[in-house]
């Protein structure tokens, strides 16, 4: 064919082979793939099999497959099945990986048994990335994110969800005995085979309920309150759709200048609200800084968590939600009283003083309590509280709250930062994920299983911002 870029003869030999390495270039990412793993110490990351046994059948050295595994969530190959075909067809990876072709049990089985070796890698690729000076500022962002997990939402079960199946059930098997009653009054051979038809789905529903009557006895002993048939770890959580999902929230912490992922954990609470200060914490750990500043978003605003903060040295940013059932009525909010905290006391909109009446303990806090008694006087009492006077409740350690609320009132911009900054790794990683989200089962081989997707997320961010070569430099120096 002329005119027409033509291909080589596939029977035609060569006198001199091409290498396999001819193949790579030098700027190819699996480069830096064998770089950054043979630079790790595997033995002291904890991989048990680092160290070969002097008797019994030789196996695959934890690098290899560690490559394997890198490559494949760098290049959206999660499936150990996948990855065993890519072995036998992959030029990428028969370089890596030296032509071996391990089977797919031996590769899921290495994520399943190095699940805290492969989270300490992810660690030491953070660390790299501060040695390399890539955290240039002493800020992160941090949010949460539901993934979906293996369990599908009908295999879910709660106290409401569990009754009202049990409901459905009983109303099916009524409607059943009906139609079998009406069947017998009109004998023929169609009403026979509809009589049987119905005996066989009466012994289906019969089956099932006496599962959910064993689905319930579980869920008397499960604390949290769900029973999961598929997944046991995985919870069902609310989100931004009517239904939700079956899943596990993710929690990240994201420097601002190169979105880079400090830190993560995967757990299975529904809410952020009690994550704040472990979160920042790691990523101060990670980062090595003495102080830092933490971005969030409302719904991690709490006051023990805030506190803690800034008791570990930690300057939160958290948007206080608007929950006021008064402005919502449109009456006076808390926000309109003015405390002075020389003289105890907070000023009304009428001008009056709420002094300092008494103090209660309530789920370990100690609450004040002010009011005025010139309330039932007051000509805009109407305004402000239907009851006979306003009072106000403080938190002992209410003056934290408020100095973080001036900080966020001088930085407007605080909460966009926020939101470009952790927003986006959410995004890309939910993307190579695919549909599915994660493959593995219970919280430990998911948290492993993200801990792969946080290490190819990060290592493809630094390929992007140093270059494959420049990486790879930096690596062996």
């Amino acid at each position: 064919m002329k005119r027409f870029i033509e291909g080589e003869n596939r029977s035609q030999s060569t006198l001199l082979p091409e290498c396999l390495d001819d193949y790579i270039t030098e700027d190819n990412p699996v480069r830096a793939v064998e770089v950054f793993i043979d630079e790790l110490d595997l033995i002291a990351l904890g991989f048990a099999g680092a160290q070969p046994s002097a008797t019994g059948r030789s196996s695959y050295h934890p690098s290899v497959l560690l490559k394997l595994y890198l490559y494949g969530y760098l290049n959206r190959i999660q499936s150990s099945r996948r990855l065993e075909r890519e072995c036998q067809r992959n030029i990428e990876l028969l370089w890596l990986v030296g032509k071996l072709a391990p089977d797919f049990k031996t590769i899921a089985d290495f994520r399943r048994d190095s699940g805290e070796a492969i989270r300490n890698v992810c660690r030491q690729f953070v660390i790299l990335c501060r040695r390399l000076n890539l955290f240039s500022q002493a800020i992160v962002a941090i949010d949460g994110s539901k993934f979906k997990a293996v369990n599908a939402h009908d295999r879910n079960f709660t106290h409401g969800k569990l009754e009202k199946r049990m409901r459905q059930i009983d109303q099916c098997i009524e409607r059943y005995l009906t139609g079998m009653d009406t069947a017998d009054r009109q004998q023929s051979d169609v009403t026979e085979i509809r009589t049987a038809r119905l005996r066989e789905k009466m012994v289906t529903l019969k089956s099932q309920m006496k599962e959910l009557k064993q689905i319930e006895e579980q869920l008397k002993d499960s604390p949290s309150g769900q029973v999961s048939l598929t997944d046991p770890d995985a919870r069902a959580m609310a989100t931004s759709t009517s239904r939700g999902l079956v899943g596990y929230n993710v929690q990240t912490a994201v420097e601002p200048t190169h979105h880079l992922i400090v830190a993560h954990e995967v757990t299975n609470i529904g809410t952020d609200r009690t994550h704040l200060s472990r979160m920042a914490r790691q990523a101060k750990e990670a980062m090595e800084t003495d102080e830092l500043n933490v971005l969030a978003d409302r719904g991690y605003y709490s006051g023990d968590e805030i506190l803690a903060c800034e008791e570990a040295g930690i300057v939160p940013y958290v948007s206080k939600p608007m929950t006021s059932g008064a402005k919502a009525e449109g009456r006076f909010d808390k926000e309109d009283f003015v405390y002075n905290p020389k003289t105890d006391q907070y000023l009304c909109p009428a001008g009056s003083h709420l002094i300092w009446r008494c103090a209660s303990v309530e789920k370990g806090h100690v609450i004040n309590r002010y009011w005025s008694s010139d309330c039932p006087r007051c000509p805009i009492k109407e305004k402000c509280t239907p009851g006979k006077e306003r009072r106000v409740s403080r938190w002992e350690h209410e003056a934290t709250l408020e100095k973080m609320q001036r900080r966020l009132d001088t930085t407007p911009e605080a909460m966009r930062i926020r939101r470009q900054t952790v927003e986006h790794p959410f995004g890309t990683i939910k993307y190579w994920m695919g549909a599915r989200h994660f493959l593995t089962r219970t919280l430990d081989r998911v948290s492993t299983e993200m801990s792969l997707h946080v290490l190819a997320y990060n290592m493809k961010r630094v390929m992007q911002i140093m270059g494959v070569k420049g990486m790879i430099a930096a690596m062996q120096a």
